[in-house]
């Protein structure tokens, strides 16, 4: 089995709802971490190319760059938490049977990160 990652950033800011309570909007500059896995290697030796997959999660997080994600239509009126943003990443990015999406990893402060596996 094999596994390629791929990781860009963005900076957005959020105000995430918690038991009711909105927080103060704040900003972050997030890391998005995106994992595919297969088993078989093409003719020239690579899983997928690693163009092709940074390209894709490029133009999904092109429209929260700079953005307010309390806002962004993109988060579709959901509380705009680390775990949303993961789930629409990886919703965004079509890879090939067999290959396939193992996970999306995004981090909005060191220490707080949120995985999303489809």
């Amino acid at each position: 089995m094999f596994e390629v990652s791929v990781e860009k950033s963005f900076t957005a800011e959020h105000a995430v709802t918690i038991c009711g309570v909105e927080e103060m909007s704040h900003s972050h500059d997030w890391k998005v971490v995106l994992t595919v896995q297969g088993d078989k290697l093409d003719k020239d030796g690579l899983l997928i190319d690693f163009l092709d997959v940074e390209g894709q999660l490029s133009r999904a997080i092109e429209p929260l760059h700079h953005a307010n994600l309390n806002t962004c239509p993109e988060m579709n009126n959901q509380n705009p938490s680390t775990e949303h943003v993961a789930m629409y990443i990886a919703q965004c990015v079509h890879i090939s049977p067999p290959n396939k999406i193992v996970s999306v990893t995004v981090t909005e402060a060191s220490h707080c990160k949120a995985t999303y596996t489809p």
